[in-house]
């Protein structure tokens, strides 16, 4: 995750102001309206980073133990499984999965507004709505999830799970709320005894894309980042040297 000294999200919005106010300014100026683009002027405001958190495979054993028999548990196994975010799971909807093609599609997310309400939205940019292929051990916890919502809408006299369903929906089907979840997440990784964001599985997701050697463009496509350079920007420093360039560059050379 990029933080600021002090405040990471008004230093990140800081980031944002300055590239609008340069890009209308500029057009501006193009068209005569000011004499200059002062914000050319002046640099960009800087957002230091600060260590993304990673969890090991132990403590992911852990958390995935704490969360055994609650609710929350195919939420952060499909959260491991797929590097999606919060907004997107809970935006899932079972329409948008093919177990049996092992994948699915992110179409939408879900954003809890400053006063409460939820609201589901397409993805900020066109590369946030993608297709997501799945590890047989996801498919297999989204199948036995199926299963239980089936039994559950059943006994509530609900009927079959229709497409359009949410995946994660509370227990009675409703939109189950961002924040809500993010609390119960405080709480079973509490008791886990460890520190860690919900973010954190994301972060866990692409840092064992990288250790297996999947190229940067992949991940990037696969998280949903507007570009590779955001995806170096964030996790550029797992990506170890790889022997095998200078290896080619040998070869080219003529090398043994």
């Amino acid at each position: 995750m990029l933080a600021g000294n002090a405040d990471p999200c008004r230093a990140r919005s800081a980031v944002v102001d300055h590239r609008v106010i340069h890009r209308v300014l500029k057009h501006a100026a193009q068209w005569n309206v000011v004499h200059q683009n002062v914000a050319a002027l002046l640099d960009a405001p800087s957002v230091k980073s600060k260590e993304i958190e990673i969890l090991t495979p132990a403590e992911i054993q852990r958390v995935l133990e704490a969360l055994k028999e609650r609710s929350l548990y195919p939420i952060v196994a499909v959260a491991l499984g797929t590097g999606m975010r919060r907004g997107e799971l809970l935006a899932l909807r079972w329409k948008d999965v093919d177990l049996d093609g092992a994948k699915l599609r992110v179409e939408q997310s879900l954003e809890q507004t400053k006063r409460g309400g939820l609201v589901f939205k397409a993805p900020k940019t066109r590369h946030g709505r993608r297709t997501i292929t799945l590890p047989a051990s996801t498919v297999a916890v989204l199948r036995e999830h199926w299963k239980a919502t089936l039994e559950c809408r059943l006994q509530l006299g609900q009927g079959k799970t229709p497409a359009g369903a949410l995946v994660f929906a509370t227990w009675d089907g409703n939109t189950r709320s961002p924040n809500a979840m993010t609390k119960e997440w405080r709480r079973a990784i509490h008791a886990a005894k460890l520190k860690a964001t919900f973010h954190s599985l994301r972060h866990t997701h692409a840092s064992s894309l990288i250790a297996a050697g999947i190229d940067v463009l992949s991940i990037s496509r696969r998280l949903g980042h507007g570009s590779p350079a955001i995806t170096l920007g964030v996790y550029g420093h797992l990506f170890k040297p790889d022997d095998r360039a200078a290896a080619a560059i040998d070869e080219l050379l003529g090398g043994q």
